[in-house]
């Protein structure tokens, strides 16, 4: 009898005849500023690519290439443009995001690295490695804190909520989440932090801080001149920890 981890999947991501591959380091965003600024930084050439109507940039970072890739929000969707991803080529991945702060510490404008990723969504019980707080890849997480380090950037490290509803983040569930100590609430890095280990590639997270729910009155800081400036050095971040990790692994 099959079992979860021997069931082969109906429809598997692959790699099509005529379509190109992309670089190994993949930058993927949820959101559309995030990623025109990404395609700024890295020159990335038009015109790019659509899968499953999100759009795929390339272009170059400290002289490497790179992938971009946004905005997929949300779990189900970053999972599916994740999986064909992976199969053109991408094997590190930074996923750069916003949250939601659940602790009075985590304030907006701040970075966090999650360690851990507490699942409330329903794409990584489908895959057979699923956890209830699946982890990043370790080594790429310790290259993204030196390069915060090393770019003067202060950060924090700790566990964060997935959920796939946005507006079920319920006063008892901030609460709760926050007193068990995770830092925030956001859509996407339970699910990808599940895949990549699935599929074998390393992939961490770098989330800013939109918004703050700890008061349980949503205070959001999307105009805060703050928040725009830690969004775009959290871009670079991620770049350039793509650039130095991918140094340290064997061709």
């Amino acid at each position: 009898m099959n079992t979860p981890e021997t069931e082969e999947a109906v429809i598997n991501p692959r790699r099509g005849k005529r379509e190109e591959a992309v670089a190994s380091g993949l930058l993927m965003t949820f959101t559309r500023p995030d990623y025109h600024y990404a395609c700024r930084l890295t020159a990335a050439k038009r015109p790019g690519r659509d899968i499953v109507d999100c759009p795929i940039r390339e272009g170059y970072w400290q002289g490497k290439p790179v992938t971009l890739a946004g905005p997929a929000p949300g779990a189900p969707y970053a999972v599916m443009i994740l999986e064909k991803l992976i199969a053109l080529g991408a094997q590190t991945v930074m996923a750069v995001g916003w949250c939601g702060s659940l602790r009075a510490e985590a304030r907006i404008g701040d970075l966090i690295v999650p360690d851990a990723a507490h699942s409330e969504e329903g794409t990584s019980a489908h895959y057979p490695v699923a956890e209830p707080e699946p982890k990043p890849e370790a080594g790429l997480c310790r290259t993204l804190e030196n390069q915060l380090t090393a770019a003067g950037l202060a950060y924090q490290v700790g566990r964060v909520w997935t959920t796939d509803a946005i507006y079920r983040e319920t006063k008892a569930k901030v609460l709760a989440y926050g007193s068990q100590g995770m830092l925030a609430v956001e859509m996407e890095m339970s699910a990808l932090f599940t895949v990549a280990q699935y599929r074998g590639v390393a992939l961490a997270g770098l989330l800013v801080v939109s918004d703050e729910l700890f008061t349980l009155t949503w205070r959001h800081g999307l105009r805060d001149d703050h928040f725009r400036c830690r969004r775009q050095m959290a871009i670079i971040a991620a770049l350039d920890t793509l650039v130095e990790y991918e140094k340290s692994v064997p061709v």
